[in-house]
């Protein structure tokens, strides 16, 4: 849904036009999987596939919300009532972001919201970070906050982690709120410094698929937490701040130290593995080999499957058939558990792949995948 289709919903709607109208875009993560929250490396770039999202200031409040990609009308909230983990709605996306800014004591006094989003939910590819962010863009341009693109993405993490009470890191709102049309963002998540990393794969004859497996997750429940629970714990066990600050040199070491401590030393030498590679994929794109990162990526496909144990069998299926098929490189993508893998392929291949892909699971009888190709876009904006 465009612009003007949401700027026409919010006047049906609320009775008036819209001060303006805001987008954010879902992301994809090319390599570095829950290393976010360790402190690490990571480096996504931004889809074409946004939330969009018209707003108009409020002065009594109130927060009124409305999604036309839900059923049912609009949702009238106080700020003063909104409190964490008490929303297990949609709503809990930007009434968390709402809450947010309030708590870090910037002046918001209620909105009119009117959203729509084509990110994929469910699919890995950061429907909620869009959602948080084109909202949190949105009231930082109304209620002229002078916040930065990173202090948004900070408050939209809080917002998800505290609000919603999902255990995310930081990438994803970054991404959302930082990527730029054409590259891949390079972030240090310690200190989110970046850089922006030229990614014209079309230029060099070569496409990047997502394959959607159609298999949804639930971030905010179990099995994430416990991943991010265990690496705390093995970063402790190890005497370091994060696990970030376990050099790749030493591993081995580290490792030994962990004994026979088997589910440590497996999250261990994900996440420093996982660095390592996010470094690697840095500096072969800069060097303009971009061929040689698929096998990093087969890499890090194996990482998350053995030792971080986060795959699922669409996730191997669509990874193995397409490398099968002649791909250059492919792996899961996002958080796990379903959600979406990525596949690097010559441009010529892509017909022969995305074919493979969906006879193979519709052979293993799993739900039809969706796949389509992921261009490099820009980050969250003002569209009107």
């Amino acid at each position: 849904m465009g612009a003007q289709q949401v700027r026409e919903g919010f006047a049906a709607l609320y009775g008036a036009a819209p001060e303006g109208v805001w987008s954010a875009p879902g992301r994809v993560n090319l390599i570095g999987e829950h290393t976010d929250y360790n402190d690490g490396f990571v480096m996504p770039f931004a889809l074409p596939h946004t939330a969009v999202a018209a707003l108009s200031r409020r002065t009594d409040g109130v927060l009124r919300l409305h999604s036309a990609d839900v059923e049912g009308g609009v949702v009238e909230l106080r700020l003063d009532d909104l409190a964490p983990e008490t929303d297990r709605n949609w709503t809990a996306y930007p009434a968390g972001v709402v809450w947010a800014l309030r708590e870090a004591g910037h002046a918001v006094t209620g909105a009119d919201v009117h959203l729509a989003s084509t990110v994929p939910s469910g699919a890995g590819l950061s429907s909620s970070a869009a959602l948080e962010v084109v909202i949190a863009l949105a009231l930082n341009d109304l209620f002229e906050l002078g916040l930065q693109r990173w202090q948004l993405a900070r408050l939209c993490q809080r917002a998800e982690n505290v609000y919603v009470g999902a255990p995310t890191g930081i990438m994803d709102q970054t991404a959302s709120a930082c990527c730029e049309e054409g590259h891949a963002l390079f972030l240090d998540t310690r200190d989110l410094s970046q850089r922006q990393i030229p990614f014209d794969l079309a230029a060099e004859g070569m496409r990047l698929l997502v394959v959607d497996t159609q298999v949804k997750h639930a971030h905010s429940e179990g099995e994430y937490g416990k991943r991010r629970a265990g690496c705390e714990r093995g970063a402790a066990l190890l005497g370091v701040d994060a696990l970030r600050d376990v050099p790749y040199a030493e591993l081995d070491d580290a490792l030994a130290r962990l004994g026979d401590d088997e589910e440590a030393v497996r999250l261990v030498r994900h996440v420093v593995t996982e660095d390592e590679r996010v470094e690697k994929v840095v500096a072969l794109l800069e060097s303009g080999d971009t061929r040689a990162i698929g096998p990093v990526l087969v890499a890090g496909h194996a990482s998350l499957r053995d030792d971080f144990r986060i795959s699922c069998p669409e996730l191997d299926l669509a990874v193995d058939t397409a490398l099968a098929a002649g791909a250059l490189g492919a792996r899961m993508t996002g958080g796990g558990f379903g959600g979406s893998a990525i596949v690097l392929a010559e441009a010529a291949d892509v017909e022969t792949i995305t074919k493979a892909v969906e006879e193979a699971f519709a052979t293993a009888q799993f739900t039809a995948p969706r796949v389509f190709e992921a261009v490099p876009a820009a980050g969250a904006r003002r569209l009107s």
